[in-house]
């Protein structure tokens, strides 16, 4: 083996067993992504039904309405939350203001009743909210006129024009969650790549240790070489944890090719390191890496579509963040993952990564001073 690149070998070792001896490094690097995907994979995955918590106040004495009452309150588990333990309004309105209640849903007097211009029950239920939940309201009312729909259509008989149906295709069903893990994978290679180094780096300078190493032979550019194989390899284990985790407790699904994934990560985390590798490689201890750390993270961490899909920012800020270095990564990862790209079809995400690769590098290599 080449001895310059032995050299490289040497310390990728060396750094790998710095982490794994080092348990804050081990619980950012492996345990706080995790939590990310708990919290997350806990707000996505749940059951997609619609739920509302509601109250019946039901001032009718007819039949129909006793059977309304009941109907509802057996089919609570798929539909509504019928609160049984509320019989007045004076009730109802205090679990309403509490935020315990969505809505309450009031029977007249009349409800149910049969008029004398007809031979079939009628009658007009009130839905009653707050301000608070006037969407729940909503929601409700439109649940209530389906299905005061199907039983109208039982009581009186009339043709219907127009008809809807429903057909299934043959795409991938992909979960809310799977669409998300992607933008996770982003926040853990932000971890990997810049906190790892922006940490390390003033910690051995204060300690004098890179500047003994200045007064070997070895080269910047084989140090920053062992760091980017080191947190690749540890980016890249981090990574396959969260896979395991979310295949086993949330039901991932994956589309694409997981070696070509792999690949375009581990190129994500080489382009991210360079940052970190600038911040620390620059900065004197950690009370000047940490501000600008921040001033950087942070806007790529809630802007690149790490916690909430970019299609939601306005326009114009879509534009700009397009061409933050942490964007291309979840763009790519999330092209492969829930559409089954290949690499060959990343190019736009490639080129603006490769383009950042050759900028944070350049900077990097600049600033770096060994104490």
């Amino acid at each position: 083996m080449n001895r310059k690149f032995f050299t490289v070998w040497v310390f990728f070792i060396v750094n790998l067993r710095r982490l794994f001896r080092d348990r804050l490094a081990l619980f950012f690097t492996f345990l706080f992504p995790l939590i990310f995907l708990f919290v997350f994979g806990s707000l996505n995955s749940g059951s997609k039904s619609v739920s509302l918590s509601v109250a019946i106040i039901n001032e009718s004495h007819s039949k129909f309405a006793a059977q309304f009452v009941k109907q509802s309150e057996s089919s609570s588990q798929k539909l509504l939350k019928v609160d049984k333990d509320v019989k007045t309004f004076k009730d109802a309105n205090e679990k309403m203001g509490r935020g315990e209640l969505d809505a309450t849903i009031e029977l007249p007097p009349s409800f149910g009743e049969v008029n004398n211009a007809s031979i079939y029950p009628s009658g007009q239920a009130i839905v009653h909210y707050t301000q608070n939940n006037e969407q729940a309201a909503q929601t409700l009312v439109s649940v209530l006129q389906a299905q005061f729909q199907s039983i109208n259509t039982k009581l009186v008989k009339s043709d219907t024009p127009f008809t809807v149906i429903s057909k299934q295709n043959n795409e991938r069903s992909l979960s809310a969650f799977d669409y998300t893990f992607t933008g996770l994978l982003g926040f853990s290679i932000l971890g990997a790549g810049i906190f790892g180094p922006m940490n390390v780096f003033p910690e051995l300078k204060k300690m004098g240790i890179l500047r003994r190493l200045h007064t070997t032979p070895l080269r910047v550019w084989q140090y920053f070489l062992a760091n980017m194989f080191g947190n690749a390899v540890t980016g890249l284990m981090s990574i396959a944890v969260m896979f395991v985790v979310a295949m086993t407790v949330f039901h991932l699904k994956v589309v694409g090719n997981y070696f070509e994934l792999a690949l375009f990560l581990a190129f994500g985390i080489i382009v991210i390191l360079g940052i970190g590798l600038a911040l620390g490689g620059w900065a004197k201890n950690e009370r000047q890496a940490a501000p600008l750390g921040n001033i950087i993270v942070f806007p790529m961490m809630f802007l690149s579509g790490t916690f909430f899909p970019r299609f939601l920012m306005p326009h114009w800020l879509q534009g700009i963040t397009t061409f933050m270095p942490l964007t291309p990564i979840i763009d790519g990862a999330r092209l492969i993952a829930t559409e089954g790209k290949s690499l060959l079809d990343l190019g736009p995400q490639l080129g603006v990564m490769a383009v950042w690769l050759v900028i944070v590098y350049a900077i990097a290599f600049r600033v770096f001073r060994w104490e």
